[in-house]
């Protein structure tokens, strides 16, 4: 484990112990929505935090004084970036006269999953053998371990859970919400990625910019539901257009899409260029607003060999100069870098 996370764990730990031990209400705040636990001698899962906090005040409303944890092991596992876990065995010496737990080893699972970039107590279980033992046990080794493996298959599903839902959320957080292909973030660290790649395999690595000519004519001509389904079908038919390995079509921004094409050679992508932008024309998108009176696109293409003496925004730049030079010539043609 790496040291700042065990400091991290151990940190957290302690801040429970000592809220804990001080009978601090501020404790009940640091519940998870999602919280389950069990205390004591109690055979109950609760799984309301609500309820967990009525029995926490219940605890310090019964024992208000300051008690005192004798700490005797400690376990700290850190599960994922979201969720650490610390078993802790100790002796609790309440404030009375009877020392009626002081020889009793306890045991307190917490579970604790990053919420909105706050650690919050998502499990704690407490085991007391007082009390709990079957006929024939000294300690509660039957009850010990079905509580574990209760709890490991918690941990195992909402683990799963967690992973799931944040493969789900990156899926969300790099696709564009109207087209449903790449977004700008995606583009971003898509062609990071293949620029270090390229730094090694010594291959191409080229981009297609694209811009729809005369979109703000579309949108005041049909409206901007229509520009909307047009953006749509343009996002579609890209990213149908021959998919190959490593090819990302995103949306750029507004208007703009982009394709990267990574170990490619000059020929080749000449070809997908020409291929783009004729079959654009295809699908033939009714606009009053060109010489066609149809959706046609300006295309810039830009290929670069990565190397350390320059960085991945100079592809972008190139395709977007040749883009540039596109629309300077008439729209709905095609220019490349090495173009005057």
């Amino acid at each position: 484990m790496r040291p700042d996370r065990q400091q991290l764990i151990r940190t957290l730990f302690d801040e429970y112990i000592e809220m804990y031990s001080s009978r601090d209400d501020r404790l009940t705040c640091r519940f998870s929505h999602n919280f389950s636990g069990y205390a004591g001698s109690s055979d109950v899962l609760v799984t309301d935090r609500e309820e967990w906090i009525r029995i926490t005040r219940q605890d310090f409303a019964q024992v208000p004084d300051r008690i005192n944890i004798e700490m005797l092991d400690l376990s700290l596992q850190d599960l994922t970036e979201q969720i650490v876990v610390v078993t802790a065995f100790f002796h609790i010496h309440l404030p009375i006269p009877k020392p009626i737990l002081s020889h009793e080893t306890a045991r307190l699972v917490l579970i604790f999953h990053l919420e909105n970039n706050c650690w919050m107590i998502a499990h704690s279980g407490i085991s007391i053998p007082y009390g709990l033992a079957h006929k024939g046990e000294i300690y509660p080794i039957t009850r010990l371990e079905k509580r574990n493996s209760e709890l490991e298959s918690m941990i195992t599903a909402r683990t799963s859970e967690l992973a799931a839902a944040n493969r789900q959320l990156e899926i969300l957080s790099n696709t564009d919400g109207l087209t449903n292909i790449g977004n700008r973030r995606q583009f971003d660290l898509m062609l990071q990625t293949e620029w270090n790649r390229g730094l090694h395999s010594h291959s191409l690595l080229a981009l297609i910019m694209l811009d729809i000519d005369h979109f703000k004519q579309f949108n005041d001509h049909y409206g901007h539901l229509a520009g909307d389904d047009c953006l749509k079908q343009l996002a579609s038919t890209l990213s149908q257009s021959g998919r190959r390995a490593g090819e990302l079509v995103a949306r750029y921004g507004g208007e703009e899409f982009v394709i990267l094409l990574p170990n490619i050679d000059k020929q080749t992508l000449f070809g997908a260029a020409q291929h783009i932008h004729q079959l654009i024309q295809s699908i033939a998108i009714p606009h009053a607003k060109t010489d066609l009176g149809i959706v046609t696109v300006s295309v810039g293409v830009a290929y670069l060999s990565p190397s350390n003496q320059q960085n991945p925004l100079e592809l972008v730049r190139q395709a977007d100069a040749a883009l540039y030079r596109a629309k300077l010539a008439g729209r709905n043609c095609i220019r490349f870098m090495d173009e005057r």
